[in-house]
């Protein structure tokens, strides 16, 4: 019998996620230089210099192996997020927190609801464990579509995903809006709330999703220390919940999951709010820049909360972007083949992308 004969059916139909073009692939492809890599929701800044330093003094303990609790990380983010200890889940990145989730909850042929496009591994992991998943079109806004979403939920349904900020389109969703939403959830009904981006959020009504773990047991919370604080390369994230919850995570969880130096990193990064403010600035001053420069060359674009832009540029604009050097997300996986996600770079970064789309305009005018 051969491997494809006796692989899972819902693994073997599964579509792998793509990441991000590298610049070292794509410089290499092309046989150029300077590639600019926008692709990826990377913080342009870099990593906090406070989590370089402690890394640096980490690098001798690298033979041991990590501390399998967090220990130091988890008393420092739960006095940081006024949660006990016991509410705090620790993964190789938020991703890895979405894996044990459906390894806990959800069974063969349970679903899992989200809006669509949005996390494309939402709908891996849930197909990954034999589940369905069910994706509800976002409004012609870009926006969760909280009452859709409701009335997608079924008796067969486990889980429900909101990502909020919304990746990939920056958008949305205000307080009164989500509360009304989990006020209306079934109490069976796992409420996972996906804030990688929340730290860019810039609208003053922005959901206090950590205020509903009291009052809604059934509520996950993850964030994660890829984005603004620049530690991608590391891969740590985290979820919040109440402590019945995060106990099924931890025994899902793989013993030694979050590395010594991504723990290092971390707690260092914790401390360095000089870093955080200066992401927030520079994310803001790149949207603002952007949002006029591309406004004038009559590229649509949505309002962002997050360290990217949804942008309506046309079919073919990724590969003629690719061509200038500078790697964006095509979404066209996503459904949206004349659009692409264009991360907040620095000035001179999004300064090359805009004359490249610049060029790109004239060539079809």
């Amino acid at each position: 019998m051969s491997l494809r004969e006796r692989v899972k059916a819902h693994v073997a139909s599964l579509v792998p996620y793509e990441p991000g073009k590298p610049i070292a692939e794509l410089e290499r492809e092309l046989g150029i230089t300077g590639a600019v890599k926008l692709a990826s929701n990377e913080n342009a800044l870099g990593p906090s210099p406070r989590a370089l330093s402690a890394l640096q003094q980490g690098l001798s303990e690298i033979h041991r192996y990590p501390d399998g609790s967090c220990f130091a990380l988890r008393a420092k983010l739960a006095a940081r997020l006024g949660v006990k200890t016991d509410q705090l889940v620790f993964g190789c990145g938020s991703d890895e927190i979405l894996e044990l989730l459906v390894k806990a909850f959800l069974n063969s042929g349970d679903e899992v609801v989200h809006a669509w496009p949005a996390f494309a591994m939402y709908p891996i992991v849930a197909q990954g464990m034999g589940g369905r998943s069910r994706a509800v079109p976002l409004t012609p806004d870009f926006v969760h579509d909280l009452p859709a979403l409701q009335a997608a939920i079924t008796p067969r349904t486990r889980l429900v995903f909101i990502c909020n900020p919304n990746n990939p389109t920056g958008t949305s969703v205000g307080a009164a809006a989500f509360d009304d939403f989990v006020s209306a959830l079934p109490e069976d009904v796992l409420l996972v709330v996906d804030e990688a981006y929340f730290e860019y959020a810039r609208r003053p009504d922005f959901p206090d999703a950590l205020a509903w773990l009291k009052r809604r047991p059934g509520t996950l919370v993850l964030r994660t220390f890829s984005k603004i604080y620049g530690l991608a390369g590391l891969r740590i994230g985290y979820g919040v919940g109440d402590f019945e919850l995060i106990g099924y995570l931890e025994r899902a969880r793989h013993p030694f999951n979050v590395g010594s130096l991504a723990q290092i990193a971390a707690l260092a990064a914790l401390d360095d709010e000089e870093h955080v403010r200066a992401s927030r600035r520079s994310v803001a001053a790149g949207v603002t820049y952007l949002e006029r420069e591309l406004s004038e060359l009559s590229f649509r674009l949505w309002p962002t909360d997050a360290n990217f832009l949804l942008m309506e540029t046309g079919a073919g604009s990724y590969d003629f972007l690719l061509r200038e050097g500078v790697i964006v997300r095509s979404l066209k996986g996503f459904g949206l083949p004349d659009h692409v996600r264009l991360t907040i770079g620095t000035s001179e970064e999004n300064e090359r992308v805009v004359k490249a789309l610049r060029r790109w305009r004239e060539t079809r005018s």
